[in-house]
């Protein structure tokens, strides 16, 4: 089965959480097996856990990334160029949004796939792009 989602790094960590949102613990075991990761998402997860002290919540989260099964995307020359139309469009709107946000609507738009995220209002302005909430 090929991807149709890429999960945000929100969406990735929900497991993590002391209390998961059911919802979005249930669309994860539906679509696990169309889901990918943005590589940008992968290395702000990565930073996170590399950043905590030695313990058993670093442990925790060790594991769960070793677990995570899904196919990483990268931001290759195809989503640079997409990514930087829209910066350039945005940028003449007076909208700056976070660069890494425009890394992963690019992984997500050049590879035709739904973006899924908790904070969709972070990438409203970007075109051509279907992003959801998997809480709501």
């Amino acid at each position: 089965m090929t991807a149709e989602f890429l999960l945000d790094t929100n969406v990735i960590s929900e497991p993590l959480r002391p209390y998961p949102n059911s919802k979005v613990l249930k669309q994860l075991r539906k679509h696990h097996l169309r889901l990918a990761i943005p590589s940008v998402a992968w290395h702000e997860l990565l930073v996170g856990c590399y950043r905590l002290p030695a313990s058993e919540k670093r442990s925790a989260i060790e594991r769960y990334l070793k677990e995570v099964c899904l196919p990483i995307l990268p931001y290759d020359s195809e989503a640079a160029q997409w990514h930087a139309i829209h910066r350039v469009r945005l940028s003449s709107m007076g909208l700056t949004p976070p660069f890494i946000d425009g890394q992963i609507a690019s992984i997500a738009a050049v590879n035709k796939l739904t973006l899924i995220t908790f904070n969709t209002k972070d990438f409203k302005h970007f075109q051509d792009l279907s992003v959801v909430d998997w809480r709501l």
